[in-house]
């Protein structure tokens, strides 16, 4: 399996990306080596789609795969990618404050940590829909690691398209996000203009 084994602080700086999106706390003062230098519009594209790619732990095939998928359904092809990235799995693990980071998630779903309606699942890739019930496993439930992860991510707001109970590590998807609820710093019109050359 492909990993992206670039230091997460040395990629957020060449991409502009604050750490704290994709869950770490650390913070990089050091400036990008190109800071400064004009940038042509296919570049401003390409590092648009690679902002996404980075934060969502996507590799290019499946990214792709996303774009082909969101220009067949109706609505903002843009829109539609965003939401399909939102709504994986792993970022979903994520963004229910049961893991720190979109690897952590990835890892916890890949370990068969979690349930999805009572199911088994580890894809960190499955797209969850509205009404599903997410919850780790409770042989899980007990491990340190989930201790101290509630402990960092306890404080982390929760999305307002799900329902999470952070003492029972279990959470309810109200509805699919729509593009305004997701708050990830990616220009979504850029990375259609790229695909739709």
């Amino acid at each position: 399996m492909a990993v992206n084994r670039t230091p997460v602080l040395k990629k957020c700086r060449a991409l502009g990306i604050e750490p704290a999106v994709l869950g770490y706390d650390k913070k990089s003062n050091r400036q990008p080596h190109n800071a400064g230098r004009k940038v042509s519009e296919y570049g401003l594209q390409l590092r648009e789609k690679q902002k996404a790619k980075f934060i969502y732990g996507v590799l290019e095939k499946p990214f792709r795969n996303y774009y082909d998928k969101a220009d067949m359904m109706k609505g903002m092809t843009g829109e539609n990618l965003m939401v399909l990235l939102e709504s994986r799995l792993d970022n979903v693990v994520f963004r229910m404050g049961f893991a720190r980071t979109r690897k952590e998630a990835r890892q916890v779903v890949g370990h068969k940590h979690v349930l999805v309606n009572g199911k088994q699942v580890n894809v960190p890739s499955y797209l969850i829909k509205a009404g599903d019930v997410i919850e780790i496993r409770e042989s899980a439930k007990s491990l340190n690691r989930y201790k101290e992860i509630v402990e960092v991510t306890g404080g982390r707001l929760t999305p307002e398209w799900m329902d999470v109970d952070i003492d029972a590590l279990k959470g309810t998807i109200k509805n699919l996000p729509t593009r305004e609820q997701i708050d990830v710093p990616v220009n979504e019109m850029l990375i259609v203009e790229l695909y739709s050359k």
